[in-house]
């Protein structure tokens, strides 16, 4: 294994090699640049011997690998081999599995694509207040180090609209805006903070549509590449009960999932699975060449339109929450995962919207809950992914004067 390592950090090292001198001056400046950095990076890598490497050996040493490395922070060698040069990257993508099958969040597109079926994936959130920024990671460590080890995922900007709000969600830390490369969704709110809509930077499923709106035309616009299939397509609308007599207790939310299928969450059931990024997003990532694909945009998806579907779409809702007499307050069981008492958390399982209620109606889809002063958990599992439980979660941030 330790031979192993020491060829990926030579071809990582050749990598940034490659880009020096093409760009001796710094880093591209615009995504044609980019695009031909990639370019050089795989020319470069193409004359390595590494790239040569016969391909049942190639394969069997990657199998081994993504074995071994099975959890961040090692999980970053998986990434560096799908890295290395085309044949490591094509191979490398078909051993590794999707979040569904694995449980594992791998590659960037990972945020995309739905949660294990049998278990959820713990993350947290950490909300800055100054900045009124959100930052979502992969649980690393349980107890008291949970805030200290974990893997960045996606990050939120709020912005704030004379008659709405709007939570802008990107692939980077630091680059949260509409027009650049790493945006990837936004959640939508109404002036009263009651009434939620998710959005996909690019189509959920084959098929979708897009929704036009002012944002849409900033996407089409020449502020990025004008071959990039972005824009705003509808896939998911949260909505809070007013309390309008004013009783005190916990909010009531549902969530309506226009992207996924009622029946995906019976045995056997299918979500639309996104299986790569459009290649706008992916200009910001020219060391990462394994997240280009030449494939079209049919075969970015693993399930056909959901409009072939023909029993409605996914509604989830909050579970009721059991009064404690003894702690006179409303009480869920987060497993331990939620400390503090707080009116944002919750708990979603599906709603038996056109038929009796089954045990799959019984799991935890989605969980969220406060561990500190800005500090949040969030799990998640099959049929939702990472970025639609964010987005969601973000939802409860937001203030709701007419639901409390």
């Amino acid at each position: 294994m330790t031979n192993i390592r020491s060829i990926i950090q030579d071809m990582r090292s050749r990598s940034s090699r490659v880009v020096q001198d093409r760009f001796p001056a710094g880093p591209p400046s615009s995504s044609s640049a980019a695009a031909a950095a990639a370019v050089g990076v795989e020319d470069g890598l193409s004359q390595s011997c590494w790239a040569n490497m016969p391909q049942e050996l190639l394969r069997e040493v990657l199998v081994k690998i993504e074995a071994s490395e099975s959890a961040w922070p090692l999980r970053k060698n998986v990434v560096a081999c799908a890295g290395v040069c085309r044949s490591w990257r094509y191979i490398t993508k078909e051993i590794v599995k999707i979040p569904e099958l694995s449980g594992i969040l791998t590659f960037p597109i990972s945020v995309k694509q739905p949660g294990p079926r049998d278990s959820l994936i713990q993350c947290f959130i950490k909300r800055n207040r100054s900045t009124h920024t959100y930052y979502l990671y992969l649980s690393c460590a349980n107890g008291p180090a949970i805030a200290e080890d974990g893997k960045f995922l996606l990050a939120a900007r709020k912005c704030r609209r004379p008659t709405c709000t709007d939570y802008i969600i990107s692939l980077h830390a630091d680059e949260m805006s509409k027009g650049s490369s790493t945006y990837i969704g936004k959640l939508r709110s109404n002036f009263l903070g009651t009434k939620f809509t998710i959005f996909d930077g690019q189509p959920p499923h084959a098929g979708a549509k897009i929704t036009k709106s002012r944002s849409t035309r900033m996407v089409n616009s020449k502020q990025i590449a004008p071959r990039v299939p972005a824009g705003n397509y509808s896939v998911a609308h949260i909505s809070y009960e007013l309390n309008v007599l004013g009783s005190r207790g916990p909010r009531r939310m549902q969530c309506t999932v226009d992207a996924i299928p009622s029946s995906a969450i019976e045995p056997g059931g299918v979500a639309p699975t996104q299986m790569d990024f459009s290649l706008g997003n992916v200009d910001f990532f020219p060391s990462m060449p394994f997240l280009r694909s030449k494939s079209n945009h049919m075969e970015a998806f693993s399930s056909g339109p959901l409009a072939s579907q023909k029993d409605g779409v996914l509604v989830l809702k909050n579970k009721a929450p059991r009064w404690h007499e003894q702690l006179q307050c409303w009480c869920l069981n987060f497993h331990g995962r939620v400390t503090v008492a707080s009116v944002k958390n919750f708990q979603l399982v599906a709603s038996p919207e056109n038929g009796p209620a089954g045990p799959e109606h019984e799991k935890i889809i989605l969980q969220f809950g406060k561990v500190g002063k800005d500090l949040f958990t969030m799990d998640f599992r099959y049929p939702i992914s990472a970025f639609q439980a964010f987005a969601i979660c973000l939802s409860s941030f937001d203030t709701k004067i007419a639901c409390e």
